[in-house]
């Protein structure tokens, strides 16, 4: 799992403080939407890519229209774990670094539900590419925020050779970069389109994919 790609939503963009619902507060309330019995039922009825739509809509709701608090709050919201685990290189020392979430019962209780099967080869296995969402959402933030030498993209590259150093991951994940870009376009041309939604990207997956194939 990708365990260091908020690190630069972290250290280089301030969450705002001023607004009346607070970051966690989303998480809160996206945790609950996660295990929710109407949020199971429509997963079942219109599948994994759709029901993107149905989360960033509540999300923005929350938030009262604002896409920027709504693009944080599904990124946390959908992390796959609740803590970091980085193994420092050449001295072995493992440091645990809790990340915000909703609490153990509802963070477990969203995690069985979370969209997993989101692209034409996610793994038909439990797990699936159940990571993949928070990648898409943060880079979709970093790219709605930052205008500027495209500094979402660099941080979707960069975090991925990061990752690799510091024995997260271990290795470069291709399909990683390849959703990385998608939510940086999702988040460049929502800035145009206030009406865009999720899905739009994540269907051009195949696409892209095949482009970077050949």
């Amino acid at each position: 799992m990708k365990k260091l790609f908020l690190l630069g939503i972290i250290l280089f963009l301030p969450i705002k403080i001023e607004a009346s619902k607070s970051f966690i507060d989303g998480v809160i309330y996206l945790s609950k939407y996660l295990s929710s019995k109407e949020y199971i039922e429509l997963r079942t009825k219109i599948g994994d890519i759709a029901i993107t739509d149905s989360l960033f809509v509540k999300a923005k709701k929350f938030y009262d229209g604002d896409n920027s608090e709504a693009l944080l709050a599904l990124t946390f919201s959908l992390l796959p774990f609740n803590n970091m685990a980085v193994k420092l290189p050449y001295i072995g020392l493992t440091l645990n670094i809790p990340l915000p979430n909703a609490g153990d019962t509802l963070y477990y209780a969203k995690l069985k539900h979370q969209p997993r099967y989101l692209l034409f080869d996610s793994p038909k296995n439990n797990g699936g590419d159940i990571d993949k969402l928070a990648h898409y959402f943060a880079n979709a933030f970093l790219s709605y925020n930052i205008g500027f030498f495209n500094l979402s993209k660099f941080m979707g590259i960069f975090v991925e050779y990061f990752e690799a150093v510091f024995k997260v991951q271990g290795s470069i994940d291709k399909k990683d970069l390849i959703v990385n870009h998608l939510g940086e376009w999702f988040g460049k041309n929502l800035k145009k389109n206030d009406r865009l939604l999720p899905s739009s990207g994540l269907s051009i997956y195949q696409l892209i994919y095949m482009k970077i194939k050949l």
